[in-house]
């Protein structure tokens, strides 16, 4: 892309400008014209923004940046120990708030580490802003030290990817990053800045321009929403589909009300996990490759899917031309691109979900008055029947300790209205989303689209680091543990009490569960311990080097009070290590590739509906 020409600024009377780029803390006065480092810019506009906390790692393109960063009153910088584990951070941060989380990278390496965690959080529309550090403009193009296009790397898996050369540009581009990734569809952001841009100065006039907050989304015709509550009341068999876009436009208690209004059963995805409580008689649980029987087939037999900001993700619909076959659809989205891409829609509401369930819920309640009243005792009769028959199983604890036995007391002993959960990716993912009670919003935090092993620790960071007063558990696979852990020093260093519940099976137990049901249990490449000898890493051990309280758990009776010691540790981070047996799977399943018809609840076995087929 090409680059904007550094000029220099026009001269302004000294008189009218206070230059504030030598003094250490500088003072904003209320009006006039300051003269500012790019530096200083940047870290003003953060604040002006409402940021708080900053994730990052420091080296030479953004030095300077990061040589300001004392000066900035209110704003907090994490220091991590990969850029990766700061992108994850800002994520988790951002997803235990709704607020922009922010990571700070170099140029080079440093800006390619992010790549991960952008993409991640663009797979699951999560407002991050990533800053990074770029080599002199006057190097662009000439394969400097550590220079990369990361801007030309990054525009795939972000909502916009700029570059500055100008000091001049900061403000207004810094302000329109933080607008796009809030407006709309949220999602990731980039803007790389060169070093000169960051050296440079410029005049900047006060009281500076707050953000504007995100533009208004569209709001479909009354008509639309008319036919919407119409379809849905007519429904014989209707469910609602719920996905994470409910939790981005903070619609839960809509959802609800939607729900108790009309009787009519909930899914909610893995993204979309306490956005309506699993202990509401109306939700079945999650739908998809690891969902409840009952979710998975009551979108099978439904002759109505309202779909509430989800996009019918193949993890969801198995082969997708054989989904909801009887169905009819209505979809409601704030990104236009997602209505009938998959699955053609009968209706498509393009727009917030809280603003259109506010009036979808204004015009079901105008009909039931007028008498409209459904009629699900039929559905309810079988969807009840399922539901008592293939409940999710969770196998005894009676001599070995079982992974989904350590998950479900855990959730169970730590459940509070202060508590967050994390997770990395693989089989603890699953078990978590299954086992976990989960009531609240905001409250499950984990990798959705893109699947980022690795991804608990440092999302657990940030979640704390953004709800200090909060308790947040990490439950992680050996496997995914192994990838990030070194952020353990990063929540020692800066006292983020974390605690995290690592599943040790000594596999990639997820891929390992595919070569057993599909690959001949030829497991290749799976093993991730020396079984002749001790294992590595022996995760207890390195837990303790980090400065954590360690703890290992091998038996049933003593996963209560493991927990509980961990609970009790206010002051660093916990571990414990659950060591489980390689041969748990995670049921029910739907195969890779097939119809959610082909439901399994154990190898081999499907579910009998008998008369229900």
């Amino acid at each position: 892309m090409p680059h904007t020409v550094l000029r220099p600024v026009a001269a302004t009377p000294a008189a009218t400008v206070t230059d504030l780029t030598a003094r250490a803390t500088p003072r904003l006065p209320a009006h006039g014209t300051v003269r500012l480092t790019g530096a200083q810019i940047v870290l003003h506009v953060l604040r002006e923004a409402g940021i708080d906390t900053v994730f990052g790692i420091p080296g030479g393109a953004v030095l300077p940046l990061y040589q300001r960063l004392g000066d900035t009153a209110g704003l907090r910088h994490i220091l991590v120990r990969h850029e990766q584990g700061a992108g994850h951070a800002a994520s988790g941060y951002a997803q235990a708030t709704g607020r922009i989380g922010v990571c700070l990278a170099t140029s080079g390496p440093g800006a390619t580490n992010l790549v991960t965690p952008l993409m991640d959080a663009g797979m699951d529309s999560v407002p991050v802003l990533a800053i990074t550090g770029q080599v002199p403009s006057t190097l662009l193009g000439t394969s400097a030290f550590q220079e990369t296009d990361i801007c030309a790397i990054t525009r795939p898996v972000t909502k916009s990817s700029v570059q500055v050369t100008r000091t001049a540009d900061l403000p207004s581009v810094l302000r329109t990053a933080v607008r796009t990734a809030c407006s709309g569809r949220p999602g990731p952001v980039l803007v790389d800045i060169t070093k000169d841009a960051l050296l440079g100065t410029a005049e900047v006039a006060l009281p500076m321009t707050r953000p504007q907050p995100p533009a208004a989304g569209p709001v479909p015709a009354a008509g639309q929403v008319d036919a919407a509550a119409r379809t849905l009341l007519d429904a014989a068999r209707p469910v609602l589909y719920v996905g994470g876009g409910v939790v981005k436009a903070e619609a839960c208690l809509l959802l609800r009300r939607l729900a108790r209004m009309t009787g009519a059963p909930v899914v909610t995805t893995l993204m979309a996990r306490g956005a309506f409580p699993d202990t509401d008689p109306l939700h079945l649980g999650m739908p998809g490759m690891h969902g409840t029987v009952t979710a998975v087939t009551a979108l099978q037999r439904a002759d109505l899917v309202m779909a509430l900001g989800a996009r019918f993700d193949d993890r969801v619909t198995g082969r997708l031309d054989t989904f909801a076959p009887h169905a009819r659809v209505v979809h409601i989205d704030i990104d236009r691109a997602e209505l009938s891409r998959k699955r053609q829609a009968d209706i498509a509401l393009h727009g917030d979900c809280r603003a259109i369930l506010t009036r979808l819920c204004r015009a079901v309640g105008a009909r039931l008055d007028a008498g409209h009243r459904p009629d699900y005792r039929v559905w309810w009769e079988n969807l009840s029947d399922w539901r008592a028959r293939y409940p999710v199983a969770c196998p005894g604890a009676a001599g070995e300790l079982t992974p989904q036995y350590a998950i479900q007391r855990l959730g169970r002993l730590t459940a509070g209205p202060d508590t967050l959960y994390t997770t990395g990716v693989g089989q603890h993912q699953m078990w978590a989303s299954q086992l976990l009670t989960h009531t609240r919003p905001r409250a499950f935090i984990t990798s959705g689209g893109a699947g980022t092993m690795g991804y608990a620790i440092p999302a657990a960071m940030g979640a704390l680091a953004a709800r200090p007063r909060s308790t947040v558990w990490a439950i992680d696979g050996d496997g995914s543990f192994q990838m990030t852990n070194q952020e353990l020093a990063t929540c020692v260093h800066h006292q983020l009490p974390v605690k995290v519940a690592v599943v040790n099976n000594g596999t990639l137990g997820m891929v390992r569960q595919w070569q057993s049901l599909f690959h001949d249990r030829v497991h290749s490449q799976t093993d991730l311990t020396t079984r002749a000898t001790r294992p590595s890493p022996d995760i207890t051990a390195l837990a303790s080097a980090y400065g954590c309280l360690a703890l290992r758990c091998d038996r049933p009776q003593d996963v209560d009070d493991v927990v509980r010691a961990a609970a009790a540790e206010r002051h660093r981070p916990a571990v414990i290590e659950f060591v489980v047996s390689d041969e748990a799977m995670v049921w029910p399943m739907v195969p890779a590739g097939v119809a959610n018809d082909d439901i399994l609840v154990a190898a081999g076995q499907r579910p009998d509906f008998g008369d229900d087929q």
